[in-house]
């Protein structure tokens, strides 16, 4: 099981005061020392944290593996090709979201998926696709082309009851066993915390795990290093 640490939130804090700290590439290196597989960021379209200039950094300095989340925007993508990180995610995006909301409607989208998706690969980029627990969404899931899909665990994360819970569990379970026959690799996250996480962790078929906001959120308490060695222990 691998940690990709999404460090967005690093950024989020900087562009409160619109200055240069703190500095996102710096808690990269630190989530790095501290055993972290890699790094993701999101590079939204209204660039309300990431800006092009911390993806820049980020590929010139990670010793790992940075992970971008793009929507299907086409000057982030041309900005994407230029750059060439090791893997990029493609999830939906709308400007009034507080975070990513669901995952990625493969139905609807499927050709122009498969055009970026194609162009990624290209480049040497490989590519991963946002998407829910959804059985007839992972079927569709290999006609896009992708080396990955990523599980959305947001509603199990967001449940509370415990049949709930168990509910949603069982969703990812499903999924994820299906998205493997279909010979894809499976990665998830969204919402995942220290108190949810070992669950899903548990789960053979999935590869990596994404997780930010609670690792940079323990952090502030903890220390960034202590936090992402403390969320890799629990996985």
């Amino acid at each position: 099981m691998r940690l990709g640490v999404n460090i967005d939130h690093v950024a989020t804090i900087r562009e409160a005061r619109k200055i240069d700290f703190p500095d996102p590439v710096q808690a990269a290196v630190f989530a790095e020392l501290a055993g972290a597989y890699g790094i993701t960021v999101h590079l939204r379209q209204d660039r309300r944290h990431i800006k092009e200039r911390d993806v820049e950094l980020l590929n010139a300095t990670l010793k790992t593996h940075l992970n971008v989340e793009i929507s299907l925007n086409e000057e982030i993508l041309k900005f994407i090709k230029s750059v060439k990180p090791g893997a990029c995610c493609l999830v939906p995006e709308k400007v009034e979201e507080i975070t990513t909301e669901g995952g990625l409607n493969i139905m609807k989208f499927i050709e122009p998926i498969k055009n970026v998706v194609r162009e990624l690969k290209a480049e040497g980029i490989k590519t991963t696709i946002f998407i829910e627990p959804d059985g007839e969404l992972i079927k569709r899931a290999p006609e896009c082309e992708v080396d990955a899909i990523e599980i959305n665990t947001g509603k199990y994360s967001d449940a509370k009851i415990e049949k709930e819970v168990e509910i949603e569990l069982a969703r990812l379970k499903n999924a994820a066993k299906l998205a493997k026959s279909l010979r894809l690799k499976v990665h998830a996250g969204h919402g995942l915390n220290y108190h949810n996480v070992k669950p899903v962790a548990e789960i053979p078929e999935i590869e990596e795990l994404n997780i930010g906001h609670s690792i940079i959120g323990r952090a502030i308490f903890v220390g960034l290093e202590r936090a992402v060695r403390e969320m890799i222990e629990l996985i």
